[in-house]
């Protein structure tokens, strides 16, 4: 789990370099989603894990594939291009909050004083950075607006974790909706030149932060409780933020850093095994990483139908 969220904190750093060369964030989304889900679909025809067990679920990937990859994936490219590495990455984890929301709209699920106080924090600490901004860092509408997104549509993979991971592995997951994904950006994305240099750069986004990390994870799951997964949430944005520091300049005022700390208090808080109430349909009682739903207790342990007993 702490290599997939140091492999998770240096996209950015990935993604920022391809910026550089011209290439624009919906065409790295694009090729992140393409390039990631040809790896799965290798892994999963080589595992003979390429089938949906029903027809019917097929609709439930398309639409995870549109939210958490499509527009998930642009979204925080898009906000990495607008504002910086660093703001992307703070506003990415509003998502626990965003899921207490959502659940309790979409889902019916209770909004406890628990969960009613992560989204107080996450709200408060967003507010924070937009007002306090900092050194290479540019907080405008455009980047607050797409790193909110970022974080809401991130929201779909705990919601849609829940119920995907008591049927499948993750390797048949990611086999479908990354290239579903990638289909859904194709008409939004305008191609450009690349020299080697960008297609290594995209290569190592793709295989590096989204392939390998996703497998570095899940294989972390199969050994520790699901509840531990919450070193990724705190590893990757210091990863993150901390190389955006050193290889951008880009760093948060006081203000900014203190909002900061109270989006990723509201994250770790989310994780509390004392927060949650221990239901097999509240999300939250499956604490996870950025793009990776984790398996809760009540999910099928390793070795069963469902998730399977070898690497995802």
């Amino acid at each position: 789990m702490l290599v997939a969220g140091i492999l998770w904190g240096v996209l950015g750093v990935f993604a920022e370099g391809v910026l550089s060369s011209g290439v624009g964030p919906l065409e790295i989304s694009f090729w992140r989603a393409a390039l990631a889900g040809g790896a799965f679909l290798t892994h999963a025809a080589v595992r003979g894990r390429l089938r949906l067990a029903r027809t019917s679920d097929l609709g439930a990937f398309v639409l995870f594939a549109l939210v958490g990859v499509a527009v998930f994936y642009a979204s925080l490219n898009l906000a990495i291009a607008a504002g910086g590495v660093s703001l992307a990455w703070i506003l990415l984890y509003s998502a626990p909050a965003f899921v207490a929301v959502l659940a309790a709209l979409l889902l019916r699920e209770r909004l406890t004083p628990g969960k009613s106080l992560l989204v107080i924090l996450a709200t408060l600490g967003v507010v924070l950075v937009a007002r306090g901004g900092g050194h290479g860092i540019d907080v405008n509408g455009r980047s607050v607006g797409w790193g909110l997104t970022a974080g809401a549509s991130y929201a779909s993979y705990y919601i849609f974790g829940k119920w995907v991971l008591r049927r499948y592995a993750p390797v048949t997951i990611f086999a479908v909706v990354l290239p579903i994904g990638a289909l859904g950006l194709l008409p939004l994305v305008h191609f450009h030149a690349k020299s080697a240099h960008t297609w290594l750069l995209l290569s190592a986004l793709a295989l590096i932060s989204t392939y390998l990390a996703y497998l570095a994870y899940y294989s972390g799951l199969r050994h520790v409780e699901a509840s531990r997964a919450v070193l990724v949430a705190t590893v990757e944005p210091l990863v993150a933020t901390s190389l955006a520091a050193w290889l951008f300049g880009e760093r948060f005022g006081l203000m900014g850093l203190a909002g900061a700390a109270l989006v990723l208090a509201s994250a770790v808080i989310a994780a509390l095994p004392g927060l949650r109430r221990r239901s097999a349909r509240d999300p939250l009682a499956t604490p996870s990483g950025p793009e990776a739903p984790s398996r809760g207790a009540a999910d099928p342990p390793a070795g069963r139908p469902g998730t399977g007993g070898d690497t995802p």
